[in-house]
């Protein structure tokens, strides 16, 4: 009996030994998150999604052509695709060295108003101005991305379009419960400070007292 009871104690142990070292965002959100929680790694994300989009693609990119770049845009708000965040361009970023590990060029596109993507009959396209770009018919391919937030939740997608006729080659879908950290890269945070609090605009800093006495 002594031994049975030994064994189940060390199966648990190893058990949540294992999940935290595999502590990840799939807790969050959850009764687990204080416990077996964690960051969003846009790093390994971001991998993630350019791995994908490029499995998905065909007929297949092809790597190492200078000439013929993968073109990676800023992601936008899909409530507002005027609007982009920090987290928008830091992901950008992710994805793009995503492709570069795997041998491909890439140009990165600092999106500003009149450079991002629309919806249109359903799918996202291009703008005409991005579409008129000098070298765009260059390109083999060009990766555009949109997030929602309900709550700490956010709906990511992105997508890998041909810059010639605007079709959707490839596609990436995420759900995210996001952290304190991904969500003050959207100028947010959890109000009140707990895990599943709603979230509030994050405020700039209070000026200080004592600064106001001393300067």
């Amino acid at each position: 009996m002594k031994s049975f009871f030994r064994s189940c104690c060390v199966f648990v142990v190893c058990l949540l030994l294992c999940l935290s070292l595999s502590a990840c965002s799939d807790f969050n959100g959850t009764r687990l998150e204080p416990f077996l929680g964690g960051d969003v790694n846009l790093v390994e994300l971001g991998d993630k999604v350019a791995e994908t989009l490029i499995m998905q693609t065909l007929p297949p990119l092809i790597p190492h052509q200078g000439d013929q770049p993968i073109l990676i845009t800023t992601l936008v708000n899909n409530d507002n695709l005027s609007d982009t965040s920090s987290f928008g361009r830091s992901f950008q970023n992710n994805i793009a060295a995503g492709f570069v590990a795997r041998g491909y060029t890439v140009k990165e596109l600092k999106l500003r108003r009149d450079l991002l993507v629309e919806l249109h009959k359903g799918e996202f396209m291009l703008t005409r101005n991005l579409a008129e770009m000098a070298g765009i018919q260059r390109a083999q391919a060009v990766v555009v991305g949109t997030y929602a937030l309900a709550n700490r939740v956010m709906y990511l997608s992105v997508r890998l379009v041909s810059p010639k006729d605007q079709t959707i080659k490839a596609t990436y879908e995420d759900k995210l419960t996001l952290d304190a950290n991904s969500l003050r890269m959207l100028g947010l945070r959890i109000k009140n400070g707990a895990d599943r609090d709603p979230i509030e605009p994050a405020l700039p800093p209070s000026p200080s007292v004592l600064d106001d006495l001393l300067y």
